[in-house]
């Protein structure tokens, strides 16, 4: 492992840094290439089943976390994940069924910033459906979050499974810096 204490400049206009984290970034002619280091990365679950109603998008409230590196995902008050890297993000979040809905339709969705991002619809034709939705998400390292929302048209409320194996999770990380 290399520890780089000051800014360096070499060739072709490469700059490498650290940032007194252990995190080290590179650079070319001001424009960052990649942070390596303790990225952004959190996968959590919802730990008990949660009931949403017909026709409601509804936040699901992903409290369990399996692992959280940087500490961005709230799994307590606000169930979302607000990275302070800013760059482009794989995110994914998955609803499972387990009232045995057979008709209508299970959706998925991401919410950036409280507004729908977007969204998976999946027909309920047996039981154990699972919606899972993905993305690459731009985030500004600052105020940008995502949140994990369910919503689906069975005709009334529905169970969405909650434990480590059921299926209704969130995760993302950083892919590329910006």
């Amino acid at each position: 492992m290399a520890l780089i204490n000051t800014t360096t400049t070499g060739v072709l206009g490469s700059t490498f840094y650290a940032d007194g984290s252990g995190n080290l970034t590179v650079q070319q002619n001001g424009v960052t290439l990649g942070v390596y280091g303790n990225i952004p990365a959190f996968s959590a679950y919802l730990a008990t089943n949660q009931s949403i109603p017909n026709n409601t998008v509804t936040k699901i409230t992903i409290n369990t976390e399996l692992f959280d590196t940087a500490s961005y995902y709230d799994n307590t008050t606000n169930y979302r994940f607000t990275p302070l890297v800013s760059g482009y993000y794989q995110i994914i979040g998955a609803v499972a069924d387990v009232s045995g809905g057979t008709s209508g339709g299970l959706r998925a969705h991401l919410y950036k910033n409280g507004a729908a991002y977007t969204y998976v619809n999946i027909p309920m034709t047996n039981t154990g459906v699972i919606a899972q939705c993905s993305a690459i998400i731009s985030f500004n390292g600052t105020t940008d979050y995502v949140e994990l929302y369910g919503s689906q048209n069975s005709g009334g409320a529905l169970n969405i499974g909650g434990g480590a194996t059921v299926g209704t999770m969130f995760s993302g990380c950083l892919v590329r810096s910006a």
